[in-house]
């Protein structure tokens, strides 16, 4: 009886720390993963982690593919992606909860070619191939679907390959790629090189994404209560980004390497804000589960509420 476990794990806290103390986490240690130093650079910006009552350290991934591997091991205790690719985990296996919503910002997904392409739209896409980042199931591939469905084209008719953005991103500045559908800062370093865009993701796809937590440190009621705790921050965080654009913008700068001016493109629609999850977060997002069950790119179908997790954001408030 797996619902049992949150239940046990609230007891053992309560047991151990009474109802009124808060838990000691001064021996915890969360291992955050994170894709393209997103989160370490608001976090740092932002300085909320300054007086966390528990260790932590980030672990970099160039994508979700790699990201969820590494949870799949229990090699991190969080993840961060979007809702294709959360979905993917889940279905492929993934021991984890959805436990936060990020409301992304359409224009940070985008389907790109070079600047003297001769592809001018989505319908010009019909027997070319375009890369897709990172991998079979990223938000990269629903927004290609989702344009060329809007363009009326039939996906068979556009060959598709899946390349890691680092590597797509080196091949796309050769000149090897002709179409290129990825996400932020990848899409945004491209434009800053002149790739011009053809469709972005504005009002072909959801633009969420989730702060997951390993199912193994959820039920370790220690790290569960320091999970909670580190939402809350991340919350306050990119709350404390909106209002602050430049400081934020200056740390994601330093972080990724770029200039602040080729920066501040990609800072300024990373996120509208991070929240508890909502019935609305999860119905948009099991239309997407349903959709790409229906495609047979989801391996097994997955029922977005039963691998959400709303009482975490929840135990994480003020105490």
């Amino acid at each position: 009886m797996k619902w049992l476990k949150p239940v046990v794990a609230a007891l053992l806290l309560c047991a151990a720390f009474g109802s009124q103390a808060a838990p000691d986490l001064s021996q915890v240690t969360l291992v955050l993963g994170d894709q393209a130093r997103n989160l370490r650079s608001l976090v740092e910006a932002a300085g909320v982690m300054k007086d966390a009552p528990y260790q932590y350290r980030w672990a970099n991934f160039q994508g979700a593919a790699p990201l969820f591997e590494a949870q799949r091991a229990g090699a991190v205790d969080t993840s961060y992606a979007g809702d294709l690719p959360v979905l993917m985990a889940a279905s492929g296996g993934v021991p984890l909860k959805i436990i936060a919503t990020n409301v992304g910002d359409g224009g940070s997904n985008g389907l790109i070619v070079p600047a003297d392409s001769p592809i001018h739209s989505v319908k010009d896409l019909v027997g070319k191939e375009v890369v897709v980042s990172s991998a079979r199931g990223s938000i990269s591939q629903h927004l290609l679907y989702q344009a060329l469905q809007e363009a009326d084209v039939q996906r068979d008719a556009v060959p598709v390959r899946f390349v890691l953005p680092t590597d797509a991103s080196a091949a796309f500045n050769s000149g090897q790629i002709s179409a290129w559908a990825t996400f932020d800062p990848y899409l945004g370093i491209a434009e800053q090189h002149g790739a011009r865009l053809l469709r972005d993701g504005k009002g072909l796809t959801t633009a969420l994404s989730f702060v997951t937590a390993t199912q193994s440190s959820l039920d370790d009621p220690l790290k569960r209560a320091a999970i909670a705790d580190f939402t809350h921050r991340l919350a306050q965080a990119r709350a404390w980004a909106l209002a602050h654009p430049q400081e934020y913008n200056q740390v994601y700068a330093q972080l990724t390497r770029l200039q602040p001016a080729d920066a501040g493109k990609i800072t300024a629609r990373i996120s509208h804000g991070i929240r508890a999850v909502t019935p609305d977060d999860i119905g948009q997002v099991q239309k997407v589960s349903d959709l790409f069950s229906a495609l047979h790119i989801l391996p097994n179908k997955v029922d977005v509420q039963a691998i959400t997790d709303t009482r975490v954001f929840a135990d994480g408030g003020p105490h």
